[in-house]
């Protein structure tokens, strides 16, 4: 934790032993880290009930991160489309989830996500010591099951997940999440289609619609939402923000019939002629707008809180290739978040020195 926190640049074992107690630390801080029998399933757990006691979490938003790699031995690695950057890279793919205000945000737990290279290569799954539970899902069921393994401790509130799904195969995720009853605040593409459980727009029958074309029907309900937008020191924003019924379109034959407005699709943006510039559905169907709206505003703290405190503290150093080794070095990069950001916000200073 001491090196995390302390070490310029990269953390590797390498610097991180020369904070705490030299070179002849290195290898037993490597034996610590990768091939060490203490599990990191409870300090996770043990830390995100601190943190959700402490900084009370209005939601838990899902973050995917990409970890380049310059070889093919870490743990997870895999040849990857990266839509962000628009090329193909040699990295792991890792599922976060954080808990997170308007003004702190934590990363608490983390999924690894297991190509097949990995799964069905005996020799080269034993040498990482991959569970024999590790099996082969998609990266929407690597999002769901890193949040439902979240959602499985009791003693932590019940929140809304908010997930940025426009790279994602949003509709199969939008079932899955259905299915578990956990609410959530949904991104989508513009061209995912959906039914509208109210009356069509004119000219068009009971078919599924874009999202886009719904959502530019229900242009008269826009009304404003005033916002801070912290990305821009705090600067005052004004979106406009429109909601109208919407229903997912049946998966296949034994799909039962929707009835409803089961979901709202939120359009969002600010006022101009390419309004909206986003979507998204929502199960939270009493929650006034401009709440929602701002709850949907939490991605962006995530965001800014990854580049500025996560990735300092080395979230993506890990390069190993055991699996409990890249487990273990993330549940410590997450403790290393916890203790910067609570250690700079004043309001919850004095209660964390005690």
């Amino acid at each position: 934790m001491r090196g995390l926190l302390a070490a310029e640049g990269r953390k590797s074992i390498r610097r991180i032993a020369a904070v705490v107690g030299g070179r002849a630390t290195e290898q037993s801080l490597h034996h610590f880290i990768s091939s060490s029998t203490w599990d990191w399933i409870p300090v996770r757990q043990a830390l995100v009930r601190y943190l959700a006691g402490i900084a009370a979490p209005q939601a838990w938003v899902v973050r995917p991160i990409v970890i380049p790699k310059a070889g093919e031995h870490s743990v997870g690695v895999d040849r990857r489309f990266v839509p962000d950057l628009g090329q193909v890279l040699n990295a792991q793919h890792a599922v976060g989830i954080w808990a997170t205000a308007e003004e702190l945000s934590f990363p608490v737990t983390w999924r690894l996500h297991l190509g097949r290279s990995w799964l069905d290569d005996a020799p080269r799954r034993s040498q990482a010591a991959i569970p024999e539970t590790a099996g082969a899902e998609t990266l929407d069921d690597c999002v769901v099951e890193a949040f439902l393994e979240l959602a499985a401790d009791r003693e932590l509130p019940r929140r809304p997940v908010v997930i940025d799904a426009q790279e994602l195969d949003a509709a199969a995720l939008l079932w899955r999440l259905r299915a578990t009853g956990v609410p959530f605040l949904v991104r989508v593409a513009g061209a995912l289609p959906l039914t509208p459980a109210e009356a069509p727009p004119a000219g068009h029958g009971s078919d599924p619609l874009p999202a886009d074309q719904l959502a530019g029907a229900a242009r008269e309900r826009r009304r404003p939402v005033a916002w801070s937008d912290d990305s821009a020191g705090g600067r005052p924003r004004t979106h406009l923000v429109a909601a109208t019924p919407v229903r997912l379109p049946s998966r296949g034959r034994t799909a039962a019939p929707a009835t409803g407005p089961e979901l709202l699709l939120l359009a969002a943006g600010p006022c101009g002629p390419r309004w909206p510039t986003e979507f998204w559905l929502t199960d939270l169907t009493t929650m006034p707008l401009p709440s929602l709206f701002r709850l949907s505003r939490l991605i962006g703290q995530v965001d800014r809180d990854f580049g500025a405190i996560t990735e300092q503290v080395g979230i993506r150093d890990f390069a190993g290739r055991s699996y409990n080794g890249w487990h273990r070095h993330v549940t410590l990069a997450s403790a290393a978040h916890a203790v910067t950001a609570l250690s700079g916000h004043a309001q919850v200073r004095t209660r964390f020195a005690s």
